[in-house]
C-alpha cells in the first residue's frame, strides 16, 4: 500500500475554520445560486442523464476568512511533515457550500504526495465520484470518500503540475451530479492560492482568532435567522382571518 493510499485512509481534517461551519450550519443542496443554468460544462464532465441539465454555482470566499490559509504540523502516527491550504467558500448570498484543501505531505526524501480534499453539500449522486478543471484544462477525477450531516469528503491525489494548474488558473470548476442526474458545477476562485500555498503557514493564535471571529459570524447569522422565523411565525398567526359568524 502506497503512502499516498495510507494517507487517503486516514481522513485527515480539512482547514479547522472548514470543520467549525460545517459543524454548526447545515448545508442546502446548492443554495440558491444553483437555480441558474450553466454556461458549457468543463471538459470532461460527468454525462448528465437523458433529460438532464447543466446547473452552474458561483462560489465566492467565506468574508470571515481573508484569504487561504496555510497550516502545518506533524503526524504523531507516521512522522510525516503535512501542510494543507484551505479556503471556505460561501453562495452569492452567504449560505456555506463548500470548503477545498491542498495538502502537500512529505514522508520522507522520496515520499511525498499532493491531495485535494474538498466537503462538499449533500444531495449529491456519490457513485459517479467528482471531476475538477483548472479554467477549462484537462480534468482530474476524484471520488467521495465519507459522508457527514452535514457534507461528503471527496479527494484525488494530483501530482506537481495540477498544483501549478492551481496557482496559474484563475477558476477551479468541480462537477458533480446531483439526485436527477444534473451536472452541477462549482466555480470556486483561485485568486490569493499561490501566495496561501507558497507563503508560511499561519501563527496559532492568530488561527485561533480566526476561529473565534467565524464563530461568532455563525453565532450571528444563527441569531438572525431564528429572529426572521419568529417574526414570520408571529406575522403569519396575526394574518390568519378570524372566522365569519355564522
Amino acid at each position: 500500500m502506497s503512502f499516498s493510499t495510507r494517507l487517503a485512509q486516514k481522513r485527515a481534517p480539512l482547514g479547522l475554520a472548514a470543520a467549525l461551519a460545517l459543524a454548526a450550519v447545515s448545508l442546502a443542496p446548492f443554495g440558491a445560486a444553483a437555480q441558474q443554468p450553466a454556461s458549457p460544462p468543463v471538459q470532461g464532465a460527468p454525462a448528465p442523464g437523458e433529460e438532464g441539465e447543466q446547473v452552474l454555482v458561483n462560489v465566492v470566499p467565506e468574508p470571515s476568512q481573508t484569504e487561504w490559509t496555510k497550516v502545518c504540523g506533524t503526524d504523531p502516527e507516521s512522522n510525516a511533515q503535512i501542510c494543507y491550504t484551505t479556503r471556505d467558500f460561501v453562495s452569492e448570498q452567504g449560505e456555506p457550500v463548500l470548503s477545498m484543501a491542498v495538502y502537500d505531505v512529505q514522508a520522507g526524501p522520496d515520499e511525498r504526495a499532493k491531495i485535494v480534499r474538498m466537503i462538499l453539500p449533500l444531495g449529491l449522486l456519490l457513485q459517479p465520484g467528482i471531476r475538477f478543471a483548472v479554467d477549462q484544462g484537462r480534468p482530474t477525477n476524484g471520488a467521495f470518500a465519507i459522508c457527514f450531516p452535514n457534507g461528503c469528503f471527496a479527494e484525488a491525489e494530483i501530482e506537481e503540475a495540477g498544483v501549478n494548474q492551481f496557482k496559474r488558473g484563475n477558476t477551479l470548476n468541480i462537477s458533480v451530479q446531483n439526485q436527477i442526474g444534473q451536472v452541477v458545477t462549482f466555480a470556486v476562485p483561485l485568486a490569493g492560492f499561490t501566495a496561501g500555498f507558497d507563503g508560511d503557514p499561519i501563527d496559532p493564535e492568530e488561527l485561533e482568532a480566526q476561529q473565534r471571529q467565524l464563530q461568532e459570524e455563525l453565532q450571528r447569522r444563527s441569531d438572525e435567522m431564528r429572529q426572521r422565523l419568529e417574526e414570520q411565525a408571529g406575522q403569519g398567526v396575526g394574518a390568519v382571518p378570524a372566522p365569519t359568524p355564522q
